[in-house]
């Protein structure tokens, strides 16, 4: 039986050079992609997730304590009471990654997720932390995440979120599957010449072993001083059988709108019986230090 949720994906170029004052960064970019959220709601989307820390340029780039002071608490940080704000008046519900602080020195890199009441459901902490050369010096901003893979329940449907170096990793979206996840939201930034020929493989792999839709994010454009590497978009959807169903442009803010026939993933299910003919007594091995 068809149920039918509509959904977007917002990639955005930096609005500010990263060398302007950050609180003038965190305004020009929440104001821009507040403006794509409505375009978003406008077209009938009623799941939007925005990209990973969406408020600035990937500062991962460099190492410099100067970021330290881009994080908010969560949910009381005042980007969240925002976006709850937001959500509430177009009745939408919102993925909202941003730069977390629990406490002095301890910060995460956090989505929150807000119903369509704008109501704080619960947040993620991405997982699996890169240190990779050059450019993605992400241990020096983040302590890896601790809150495991929930999957928030929206009342229309059942979500996961999983973060941009999440994504090579099949334990957490196998987990979140597990959990009862019908879409799985990963909002990345990540540029061409490192992971581009994995970004449409690795994605509609999770979707089709778990049999759950994926909505992938990428940032676009490329970001001074750091010049790492264009980021190069091409977010997307794909299917409980690995099909992308809408894609965006490569180098253009966009938001990318689709329906998503969760009905879909029931008939899949009961044909690659995946779950079923799992053997986790066998699988101790793969949780072994």
């Amino acid at each position: 039986m068809s149920r039918i949720v509509r959904c977007s994906l917002i990639q955005a170029t930096n609005v500010e050079a990263a060398d302007k004052p950050l609180d003038v960064i965190k305004r020009a970019m929440v104001e821009k992609n507040v403006a794509m959220v409505r375009q978003a709601a406008a077209k009938g989307a009623q799941i939007v997730c925005l990209q990973e820390i969406f408020y600035g340029p990937y500062f991962c780039a460099e190492q410099s304590t100067r970021w330290y002071d881009f994080t908010e608490a969560v949910p009381d940080g005042p980007t969240i009471q925002l976006m709850q704000a937001l959500a509430k008046e177009l009745g939408v519900a919102l993925i909202v990654p941003v730069y977390e602080v629990e406490s002095e020195g301890v910060y995460y890199n956090t989505a929150a997720v807000i119903d369509r009441e704008g109501r704080f459901v619960g947040k993620y902490r991405k997982t699996h932390i890169p240190h990779l050369a050059p450019g993605f010096w992400e241990k020096f901003y983040f302590r890896p995440g601790n809150l495991g893979f929930p999957v928030f329940d929206l009342g229309f449907c059942k979500i996961g979120v999983y973060l941009c170096y999440d994504r090579h990793f099949p334990e957490g979206a196998r987990a979140l599957g597990l959990n009862g996840a019908e879409i799985v939201f990963n909002p990345s930034a990540t540029v061409a010449g490192l992971s581009e020929y994995l970004w449409k493989l690795e994605q509609p792999a999770h979707a089709v072993a778990n049999g759950y839709f994926v909505g992938a994010i990428n940032r676009v454009g490329t970001e001074a001083p750091w010049n790492i590497g264009e980021f190069y978009g091409q977010s997307y959807f794909c299917d409980p059988r690995g099909q992308i169903i809408a894609e965006a442009g490569r180098s253009t803010d966009e938001v990318l709108t689709a329906d998503l026939d969760l009905g879909m993933i029931a008939e899949v299910r009961k044909t690659w019986q995946f779950y079923r003919d799992r053997r986790p007594e066998l699988y101790g091995d793969l949780v072994k230090l």
